[in-house]
């Protein structure tokens, strides 16, 4: 094998090796704390319905009466929509109880894992994963 025939051989071997493990750790969920689940109440101050990942961003009043935004992580539109969440569900000024796992770090976001709207009507991203 010559010197430029073996370096290509393992800069392929290389790629099939790196690429999986790159792709994981860009859709890692490790900043979020699965053994915890917070519930905030709040009002939707944003709705970012974008690919790879959507953002619900929702002010919380604190006790003192100052609001924190929180932002909860969920997947991109396709899965959302499958799962029966359409961006104009939760639209800015919409009351909403949401569930999530935490973010490891005490930031104030988290992994979206459920969320009721004022209305009662209730939106689960997972069910986008649901096989029918």
């Amino acid at each position: 094998m010559t010197g430029t025939t073996w370096w290509t051989a393992a800069l392929c071997a290389f790629t099939l090796v790196a690429a999986p493990l790159l792709v994981e750790a860009h859709h890692s969920g490790v900043m979020f704390d699965e053994t915890k689940e917070i519930t905030v109440e709040g009002v939707v101050k944003e709705f970012q319905y974008t690919n790879p990942h959507s953002w619900l961003l929702v002010d919380v009043k604190n006790p003192d009466g100052t609001v924190t935004t929180w932002g909860f992580e969920a997947e991109g539109p396709s899965t959302l929509t499958r799962a029966g969440i359409r961006k104009s569900d939760l639209s800015p000024g919409t009351e909403v109880t949401i569930t999530g796992h935490p973010m490891k770090d005490g930031r104030p976001a988290a992994a979206w894992m459920k969320a009721t709207r004022g209305d009662g009507k209730q939106f689960n991203p997972a069910a986008g994963f649901a096989i029918k």
